[in-house]
């Protein structure tokens, strides 16, 4: 999520706004662009949870799928906002196909309503994430955003964030679409755009804010256009300044959101350098500590996993039997 960083704090004003406003439960679709930090840093899933999962020596020998990527599972937590209340928060676990989740992400949240009888769709709401390329290039998202308007597929509004970091995998925007904005799509619908700076994080929670409070009266699509950029590589395995070499001398000059948020609040007086590396030393402890539980604990526990309906889940066991059938039962 480096050069993004900003969605955090923008999940979180969503989080929070949507429950000021009567959400009891919010569901995210999503694809692989940040979801880490999502998981740890929006929805409060234990660092050390996560970091299990890169532990290869922890795997069974015959554990399926212990190859994919870590970035498809999904999550489900309750989350206690700063008003007190409770908000259940579930993160569709996804496929690599960017966008497949949309229409199911918007399936599920259409059940839930019903299970709860939100027929003004206020009480469970869907949020959608995508990235500029996927948003504009796949067709799966127009259709989701064509049905959205038909009385039986609505779910009462969605909030799609569009993490525009500004390339598509090695492809640059103008090889990707026609349009200015990837959130030119929504236009069909009619839906109000946010553009908003990532490195601007105060000015991402106010969009955030502005995108929920619209949502909740209206009952309509909204789109936030989070403009940031992608300081690594598509992956673990990409060097993007064989492909992009301007682009990414650009980003290599360019300061971390992290450290301009900083300057502001420095020049601001609104903290000092004591406090700052205070929660500098505060955090990374906090990571190591995770990093070293990592290797023993495996599993989430108690509040720490699944949630509602799901409580209890745990992981499938895998048993060998005898499938073969008899030749002579086959035979008759």
């Amino acid at each position: 999520l480096e050069g993004g960083e900003a969605l955090i704090p923008m999940l979180d004003a969503l989080f929070e706004g949507a429950s000021e406003r009567g959400a009891e439960e919010i569901v995210l679709g999503m694809p692989h662009r940040g979801r880490l930090n999502v998981m740890a840093h929006a929805m409060d899933m234990p660092y050390r949870a996560i970091m299990a999962e890169f532990q290869a020596t922890l795997m069974p020998a015959n554990a399926q799928g212990a190859g994919d990527v870590k970035y498809h599972r999904g999550y489900s937590a309750d989350r206690r906002t700063r008003a007190g209340k409770s908000v259940h928060l579930s993160l569709c676990p996804n496929p690599s196909h960017l966008e497949w989740i949309n229409p199911v992400a918007e399936g599920v949240v259409a059940a839930k309503q019903h299970r709860r009888g939100d027929a003004d769709g206020v009480r469970v709401i869907p949020v959608q994430l995508h990235g500029d390329a996927a948003f504009t290039g796949q067709g799966i998202v127009y259709e989701t955003l064509a049905l959205s308007e038909l009385s039986s597929y609505r779910t009462g509004g969605t909030i799609h964030v569009i993490v525009n970091n500004q390339i598509g995998f090695t492809a640059l925007p103008e090889q990707c679409r026609f349009t200015q904005y990837p959130s030119d799509t929504a236009k069909n619908i009619q839906a109000p755009i946010f553009h908003v700076n990532a490195d601007d994080p105060e000015a991402c929670v106010h969009a955030a804010r502005l995108a929920i409070a619209f949502r909740q009266q209206f009952n309509e699509d909204v789109v936030i256009d989070l403009v940031c950029y992608r300081r690594h590589g598509h992956n673990e395995a990409d060097d993007p300044t064989y492909t992009q070499p301007l682009m990414y001398k650009e980003i290599a000059a360019h300061s971390r959101v992290t450290q301009l948020y900083t300057d502001r609040l420095l020049a601001d007086s609104a903290i000092d350098q004591a406090a700052l590396a205070k929660l500098e030393e505060q955090q990374k402890r906090r990571l190591e500590q995770a990093l070293e539980e990592s290797t023993t604990h495996t599993r989430l526990a108690g509040t720490e996993g699944y949630h509602g309906l799901w409580e209890g889940l745990a992981s499938p066991e895998h048993h060998d039997g005898r499938t073969a059938v008899a030749r002579e039962t086959l035979e008759t």
